[in-house]
């Protein structure tokens, strides 16, 4: 059992993540092992985010007055909290594809930039291509219309001076 101070602290903890997270996704998992356990981990660090098996009264009382407060009230049954302040997408794309792998991790919620979003929104949000790929296609948007543009200057240019050459060549700007 855990004394009072130490629960505390944890509670202290969860409040911090929480605090500095702006994506929060609550899971439950039934009968997970300890290497499924480490695979999910695993896969959660590698999207950038925290995962952290939570008793339910201690995540109610750490999101109080947060924006989780909504998602992690009223919880039921094993709980985990996989959090980030980085990319929701590549956190959602990992529980998500984890989740698929192994049934036994369900979502519960999802909390992205302070707005609680249901189970669809979470699995349209998986489905999204990751945030460098929107930039990447963002600054082709932005780039081709500039492009266009030039080429066309020059090729009123090239056009000209494919004209002038020709009457050049065939001598019809003699005097």
């Amino acid at each position: 059992m855990k004394d009072r101070k130490k629960k505390q602290q944890d509670l202290d903890q969860l409040r911090q993540d929480l605090l500095a997270s702006g994506t929060v996704f609550v899971t439950s998992f039934d009968k997970l092992t300890v290497a499924q356990d480490f695979e999910l981990r695993k896969a959660v660090r590698g999207a950038g985010g925290l995962y952290r098996v939570v008793k339910n009264t201690l995540a109610e009382k750490a999101a109080a007055g947060l924006p989780a407060e909504s998602v992690l009230r009223g919880l039921k049954g094993t709980t985990a909290v996989a959090f980030t302040s980085g990319d929701p997408v590549a956190l959602a794309k990992a529980l998500s594809e984890y989740a698929k792998a192994n049934p036994v991790v369900t979502f519960k919620a999802g909390l992205v930039e302070g707005r609680a979003i249901d189970l669809k929104s979470i699995e349209a949000l998986a489905s999204m291509p990751p945030k460098e790929e929107i930039y990447a296609k963002l600054l082709y948007l932005i780039n081709a219309p500039a492009q266009r543009l030039l080429s066309a200057i020059q090729g009123v240019g090239r056009n000209l001076a494919v004209v002038i050459g020709q009457g050049v060549k065939e001598n019809k700007f003699a005097s």
